[in-house]
């Protein structure tokens, strides 16, 4: 296998659900830590939208975190996170991860950064939010993670986006009634997987 480069920030979701990906699948990659400041003249070469994640592998620049994921499961999938012989499983995840991209992140920006947005108060976001949390929480009734008694590509798409929601008021998500999706996320928060990605 090449060694590929990932241009990361560490706190960053899309950036956390590449790394995640990448370790997950056993690819070498050699990650390069970007302060959004100061971005490094290589990567703004390799891709001009100068957000990170982006995967620089074999000649190839894979600019989204989605794909990097895809990318990553492609070479190696050992606990099937694509859930390859379930074709309505992978529907669901794909749906899923729309949502929560195209949606759920608009909720988050602005709850996290209410002060920018002072048209609605900060209450309004977060309960534009919480819908999708009560989605997440109604899912894991039925099975052990969101589409698939394992976790999912789903899972690993979500959960640094959920965890970011979570922590913009702690004590307002340990008070919520959504007690499969705390559970989940906490699963998810001591995993191994996580935790080593995030370490310094």
């Amino acid at each position: 296998m090449s060694t590929a480069t990932l241009y990361s920030f560490r706190r960053c979701p899309y950036a956390i659900r590449a790394r995640m990906a990448l370790r997950y699948s056993g690819v070498a990659v050699n990650i390069v830590e970007v302060s959004l400041k100061a971005k490094p003249a290589e990567m703004l070469a390799l891709s001009s939208k100068g957000t990170v994640p982006v995967l620089s592998v074999d000649g190839r620049v894979i600019e989204q975190s989605l794909e990097i994921m895809h990318w990553a499961l492609e070479q190696n999938d050992p606990l099937d996170w694509q859930l390859k012989n379930d074709p309505v499983a992978q529907q669901a995840s794909a749906a899923l991860i729309e949502e929560n991209d195209q949606l759920f992140k608009v909720h988050l920006d602005r709850y996290k950064y209410a002060d920018r947005y002072p048209e609605q108060p900060m209450e309004h976001y977060r309960g534009q939010g919480a819908v999708f949390l009560q989605k997440l929480d109604s899912l894991l009734q039925q099975h052990g993670y969101l589409v698939a008694d394992h976790p999912s590509l789903a899972d690993v798409a979500l959960a640094p986006f959920v965890r970011q929601f979570a922590h913009v008021d702690r004590d307002w998500f340990a008070q919520t009634p959504y007690r499969r999706l705390q559970a989940w996320l906490q699963r998810f928060l001591e995993s191994e997987l996580f935790v080593s990605v995030m370490a310094k």
